[in-house]
């Protein structure tokens, strides 16, 4: 029986610890903006960004980003025009596409992360004086469907 109270108020005592903190941290950021993004892809073109997230960058200027994936240019553009999201990264045919179909409510495009694909070849050993000769009969895993050389 000793046993059983000392368990129930270990538990209690915890729980409480739990509730303070997550009281504290509700109230200190209750402050904040809070910003929905939501994300074509996780890419290492994103890097600066999920740096600052983890470094709380975006909360020292008065902003609660909250992160989302959404596969898909067309599911972006979705959740922006659902309101479920209040910013979009992904590329602009998803705005050429809203716009030419007369919607009166369209996304603006209005950053350019980055200019090229974000593909990268990666390779298991290093590979001195490396040209695009040495893909040849080699297998690739793209970031989509596979291509054979």
């Amino acid at each position: 029986m000793k046993k059983i109270i000392i368990y129930v108020l270990s538990a209690l005592v915890i729980l409480a610890i739990a509730l303070s903190a997550l009281w504290n941290f509700k109230s200190k950021d209750s402050d904040l903006v809070q910003l929905k993004v939501a994300e074509v892809a996780h890419t290492i073109f994103y890097a600066p960004q999920y740096v600052a997230l983890e470094q709380g960058f975006f909360e020292e200027e008065g902003l609660d980003v909250e992160l989302i994936l959404t596969s898909g240019a067309d599911k972006v553009t979705a959740a922006v025009l659902s309101g479920d999201a209040q910013i979009g990264f992904s590329g602009s045919e998803a705005t050429i596409y809203v716009y030419n179909g007369g919607e009166k409510d369209y996304l603006k495009t209005f950053a350019q992360l980055t200019q090229k694909d974000g593909s990268f070849l990666v390779a298991r050993e290093k590979m001195d004086n490396f040209t695009l000769e040495d893909l040849v009969g080699k297998d690739i895993i793209g970031g989509r469907q596979g291509h054979r050389l």
